[in-house]
């Protein structure tokens, strides 16, 4: 893997220039905030501060485009068709991460699985996968009952805050009467039922 310094010369301007002009101010700060979290959970927690860093600059780049670039990615990559009966909550992650392989030339699988899962989650998650979906959860600019408790807990056990943001999540799209995507409810069996 390369080094912080070689990284933040190269690749990390490079994502910094691409992916602010394609998205709001408002969506830059909240990359930009998950980004300080990544690297925050990334030293704590021993995972690659490259990866992290890449990650979380990346993670939302798809979320502001139109439902038509996603359905017509869905179909230009093959991807699953039950995926166009979803919106972007579900597609800026999974579809994301393809248009992020083409725009940005990211090829780490590893990175690419990260914003896949950041939002829904996984039964399985890397401790890279981990980090980006804690740190989307937790970063500074967000304000919600339960994210100071949130906070704590990354510090403490990264399995613990992935289990409460997947629990908190899942009951929040309960109370809205929202449909739920079952890889949530897998993530939801995995991290938090079985820790039960």
């Amino acid at each position: 893997m390369t080094n912080w310094q070689e990284y933040e010369q190269t690749t990390r301007r490079f994502l910094i220039e691409q992916v602010k002009a394609h998205v709001s101010p408002k969506r830059w700060q909240h990359i930009l905030g998950v980004e300080e979290s990544a690297l925050e959970l990334a030293k704590r927690y021993q995972v690659d501060l490259v990866q992290a860093s890449s990650a979380a600059l990346v993670h939302d780049y798809a979320k502001e485009c139109s439902d038509e670039v996603f359905l017509e990615a869905i179909d230009t990559y093959q991807l699953d068709p039950e995926l166009k009966q979803w919106t972007n909550e579900i597609w800026h992650g999974i579809v994301g991460a393809e248009l992020i392989r083409r725009d940005l030339k990211i090829e780490d699988e590893a990175v690419l699985e990260a914003v896949r899962v950041h939002t829904t989650g996984a039964k399985e998650m890397s401790p890279l996968s981990q980090v980006l979906y804690v740190a989307d959860y937790i970063e500074p600019n967000r304000q919600f009952p339960g994210v100071n408790e949130a906070r704590e807990l990354a510090k403490q056990d990264l399995t613990a805050a992935v289990a409460y943001e997947t629990k908190h999540t899942l009951a929040f799209l309960i109370q809205k009467e929202v449909p739920i995507y079952p890889k949530t409810i897998e993530t939801y069996n995995s991290w938090v039922a079985k820790r039960t």
